[in-house]
Formats: C-alpha cells, sequence, structure tokens
C-alpha cells in the first residue's frame, strides 16, 4: 500500500540560492542547455549547483516514452540539435569541470537513438577540456549494436545505462522498456570496450523485494558491471507511480555491503543517492585506474 504523510528526515534538503547556484542557472540558460537536475527534479540540484557542477541533458528535453517514475516532459521532441554537443563542451569549460557527466532523454524516433551527438560531445569535451573524465548515462537505443558501438568509439571513461528497477515491476514502472535488453547493452559495452567502467541504478520503494534487489546484483556481476547506484524513489506528482515504502538508510547501508561482497567493484547507496551525483567520487572509490583520456 503506498505511504501516506510528509517525507522522513532523512529526505529534507534545503535549497541553496544565489551564489554558484544562480551562476550555473545563467549559464546553462545562456547556452540554450537542459540538466537532468532540473528536468527531473533532482532533490541533489541545489547541493550540486551551489557546487558549479550539473548533469547536461542532451537530445531535447522530451522524451519519446512514457516511464512511470519519471518527470521528464513526455510527447513529440523536435528536431535533433546537433549544436548540443559543441555547447556541452563549453560549458563544462566555463565551469572548470575535471569530470563531466551526460545524459539523454530517450528518442525511439532518431534513426541512431541520439548515439552520434552522445560521441560528438564526448569528443567536443576532449577537444575543450583534455584531460576531463566523461560518464555518459545512455538510453537502451532499442537494443542497436551500431548506435552502442557509436558511443564506444568515442571513449566514454564510464558507460552508464540505468536498469531503474527490478524485472517484475517494469511493466508497470518503464512499459516501453525490456529488462534483458538493458542488461544485455551492459555486457555489450564491457564486452566492447574493457577499459571502460560500466555502472547502473536502480531506485527502491517501488514494490521491490530485498531478495529482488540482490537478483539483479547477482545479474549485474554476471556481466561485469563495476558501479551500482541504489537511491530512494520519489513519487514527482500524483500522475506518477506511488511511494511503496521508504527504504532506511541502514538497509541501503546493508545492501551496498552485500553488493560489494558479491563482486561489484563499488555501491553508492543511500536515501539521496541518485546516478550522477557525486558520479567522480563514486568511480574512486572503486580504486580502479581507467586508460581512457
Amino acid at each position: 500500500m503506498p505511504v501516506v504523510g510528509p517525507k522522513p528526515p532523512w529526505l529534507k534538503v534545503r535549497l541553496p540560492v544565489g551564489g554558484a547556484y544562480g551562476e550555473v542557472n545563467r549559464l546553462l540558460d545562456g547556452l540554450a542547455l537542459h540538466t537532468v537536475c532540473q528536468e527531473a527534479e533532482c532533490p541533489n540540484k541545489g547541493e550540486c549547483f551551489h557546487s558549479r557542477t550539473a548533469t547536461f541533458l542532451i537530445l531535447g528535453d522530451v522524451c519519446t516514452r512514457g516511464c512511470r517514475f519519471c518527470a521528464v516532459q513526455k510527447g513529440k521532441p523536435e528536431p535533433l540539435d546537433w549544436g548540443e554537443s559543441e555547447r556541452v563542451a563549453r560549458a563544462v569549460e566555463a565551469l572548470g569541470l575535471r569530470y563531466a557527466v551526460i545524459t539523454s532523454v530517450t528518442r525511439d524516433d532518431a534513426p541512431d537513438g541520439g548515439a552520434g551527438i552522445f560521441a560528438e560531445a564526448i569528443r567536443a569535451i576532449r577537444r575543450r577540456v583534455p584531460g576531463c573524465k566523461v560518464e555518459v548515462l545512455v538510453p537502451d537505443f532499442l537494443g542497436s549494436e551500431e548506435a552502442l558501438r557509436t558511443v564506444m568509439d568515442a571513449r566514454p571513461d564510464v558507460l552508464n545505462h540505468n536498469l531503474e528497477t527490478v524485472p517484475r515491476l517494469y511493466p508497470a514502472a518503464r512499459p516501453q522498456a525490456d529488462y534483458a535488453r538493458s542488461l544485455n547493452l551492459l555486457c555489450r559495452a564491457k564486452g566492447t570496450a574493457p577499459d571502460a567502467l560500466t555502472k547502473t541504478g536502480l531506485m527502491l520503494g517501488l514494490g521491490e523485494t530485498l531478495d529482488e534487489v540482490r537478483a539483479v546484483m547477482a545479474d549485474l556481476v554476471a556481466v561485469r558491471c563495476d558501479l551500482l547506484t541504489l537511491g530512494q524513489y520519489l513519487q514527482p506528482s500524483r500522475a506518477h507511480l506511488p511511494i511503496e515504502r521508504y527504504v532506511l538508510p541502514e538497509e541501503f547501508a546493508a545492501l551496498a555491503r552485500e553488493g560489494e561482497a558479491m563482486g561489484l567493484k563499488h555501491v553508492e547507496a543511500g536515501p539521496l543517492v541518485r546516478s550522477s551525483y557525486h558520479a567522480r567520487e563514486q568511480v574512486e572509490a572503486t580504486g580502479i585506474t581507467d586508460k581512457h583520456g
């Protein structure tokens, strides 16, 4: 049964204003860029903007899928903007980032799912900010091997693709996605570029059981996934899936220990954890020095 009442205290955050927070907003507006921080109503937006960082959202701001957990606008998107990649690189340079995270809406309407723009964004960042590490959080590209190879050929340091939830909940949460297809993408990414780190994330609190989460972690170990993030699902609006329960901080900590004991290089777990939150620190926690960039 869905939970009712106020959020527990560990989920309450304050939103900084002014200072760097305002600067980042102005920079993004000036370059006509979107961020997942804004579009997905991330609870960590204030902290990240205040620290002069952001997760860039490319391929526009309208998604072609109707996932019932996501706050990003859905519908018919505008044509792809091939200038986005260079503008993202300019923002990375202006912010002085040494670790950039790029994600996107899903563009099932595009022949390559937007893979070419992902690849060009990676290259553009490397041209403007040599040595900057780049993590890309990609959609499933409808299972296209060619699209994934396009991205991997650009040599991202981290290839991230979120499973989001356990297989049983896909019909309710991700009706246009497929668990096996997403898991296979992570497997193929590692096979294509063994030196790149692979990463995924799950939301908890949608009605999954702990045993189902453990089963997903076992699947991830089997495909040699390196990094896993676990965070609390927060309902964006009444039109989205309800929260079935608030997972306790100690439960997140226990799952992190279990996942690492199973063979994952690092599990970042906590109520406010999101896929790109403290992404650089997540990679550093693996103890792995990658060979890209």
